[in-house]
């Protein structure tokens, strides 16, 4: 225990942040003889993470928010003594834009699997031949299908197209901006195979597993609550509390490993200013393409180099109150791939996040890009505001010129879980861990793209450091 281990962290992150944080803290609980080094190839830290304040608007160019019921982002916030900062979501009506109307998401559904039949009866989203197919699901068998398969067929068996194309596709497939009759039912959403597997219909075993509501003693009492936590002046809030008790880690921004190699048991690290940089381990925070990258050299990872990427765009548009003629009362929209315009989606951000937004204002963030639909993201800044201007201002009457315009791109960022991607994963870390045993793969690219998903593989592969350093 007395030798003391180098311990480098490759990305600034969320994921590199909550390994670096918790090995921070095990080290100052137990004693351990650690240096920990955080090498970022940006000027700041937090990656996908920024907040934009300005004007009394908190402004997201990344994610927004996360879910409460995954604990790891509210267990840091409580570590960090920055808990009294989170707010939670405020509830509304959801909508689904189809044939230039929009339509509610039917109450009861969970990610568009009905659980509810009047809802979905008397919802216009579906016609009643699609009604009638969806009921299907209710007698059908189950699929027999062992091991991985694509989303969209698994959901196409039990629904049919048109529930799928309407409803379920733009909930699921918004969240990786994948196409659905690709990604893997494996790597994104497991639970519906095992819904089927022990229930059979998606409908009656969903129906089953959603949690009994209480009796309620008041009103006031069951008034539903919101299902998403964020923090009140934004999400860059926890990193910069992470990077303010970061105080035991040598961080080093604007730095870029460039080479990785193996010296006995070490990892020689090679930066963009030819320093090298020997550590005892390495955490890989850092997307699947960095990593294969930097592994090429060795023959390894070359099947990450294959997990594809797509590119999103995302627009914040800061109005008066007035500006919007058409009032929705609702907190946002998805629109589906069958729809002529751009926008794949909208949150009314001074609904959804009322401490996002001054009292006499609206604030609006539009999506565009996807899988098959990249080519906006490319666009100048001038040519998407005008796009999306348009859409808003045909789907929502919002007119007149916005106080502040803000565009983010994230080109090739979004990892696409492709049916296999949880057997490529697992024998890329295989592949390591029989050349560089001393490097773990964490991030957004392997195991979940959520804040608390990369948070959850932060905190894995510091115990897995730990576990091999003092054995």
């Amino acid at each position: 225990m007395s030798e003391r281990k180098r311990v480098v962290i490759i990305g600034g992150g969320i994921t590199g942040l909550a390994a670096a944080y918790y090995m921070q803290k095990d080290a100052r609980e137990q004693g351990l003889p650690i240096d920990i080094t955080m090498i970022e190839a940006s000027t700041e830290l937090g990656g996908k993470i920024q907040t934009v304040r300005r004007d009394g608007y908190v402004i997201e160019r990344g994610p927004d928010s996360f879910l409460i019921r995954k604990q790891s982002v509210d267990q840091l916030a409580a570590d960090l003594g920055i808990a009294d900062q989170l707010v939670r979501n405020a509830t509304g009506q959801a909508y689904i834009f189809l044939h230039n109307q929009m339509h509610k998401i039917p109450a009861g559904a969970v990610m568009g699997i009905p659980t509810e039949v009047k809802p979905f009866i008397a919802s216009g989203l579906f016609s009643l031949s699609g009604k009638l197919r969806a009921a299907g699901d209710l007698v059908l068998p189950r699929s027999g299908v062992i091991g991985d398969q694509p989303l969209g067929k698994f959901f196409r068996r039990r629904f049919g197209t048109e529930v799928v194309e309407n409803l379920i596709e733009p909930l699921l497939s918004g969240v990786f901006a994948g196409d659905i009759d690709h990604m893997s039912l494996e790597s994104t959403f497991p639970q519906f195979y095992e819904v089927e597997k022990k229930h059979r219909s998606l409908i009656l075993g969903m129906k089953k597993s959603q949690p009994k509501q209480l009796p309620q003693k008041n009103s006031h009492s069951s008034k539903k609550v919101g299902v998403f936590h964020t923090f009140k002046y934004g999400l860059e809030t926890l990193v910069e509390a992470l990077e303010q008790q970061l105080t035991d880690v040598t961080i080093m921004k604007g730095t870029r490993v460039t080479k990785i190699k193996k010296h006995g048991e070490q990892a020689v690290l090679t930066l963009n200013d030819q320093r090298q940089i020997e550590a005892d381990a390495v955490i890989m925070a850092t997307s699947h393409t960095v990593a294969s990258r930097l592994f090429e050299p060795h023959g390894l990872l070359k099947e990450l180099g294959t997990i594809l990427t797509t590119s999103v765009a995302t627009v914040a548009l800061g109005y008066p109150k007035d500006a919007m003629k058409k009032d929705i009362d609702g907190t946002g929209f998805l629109v589906p791939r069958s729809s002529n315009h751009s926008i794949t989606a909208c949150t009314l951000l001074n609904r959804k996040w009322p401490t996002t937004t001054p009292d006499d204002k609206v604030m609006v963030r539009a999506f565009v890009g996807r899988v098959g639909e990249e080519a906006i993201v490319d666009l100048p800044d001038a040519e998407i505001e005008k796009i999306v201007r348009k859409d808003l201002g045909d789907i929502l009457q919002l007119k007149g010129e916005p106080e502040f315009c803000i565009i983010t791109r994230w080109k090739d960022d979004r990892p696409q879980y492709r049916v296999g991607h949880k057997e490529k994963v697992l024998r890329a870390r295989e592949e390591l861990h029989d050349e560089f045993p001393m490097v773990q793969l964490a991030g957004a690219s392997y195991k979940g793209v959520g804040l608390p998903d990369c948070i959850d593989q932060g905190v894995v592969a510091k115990d897995q450091v730990i576990a091999s350093l003092f054995k």
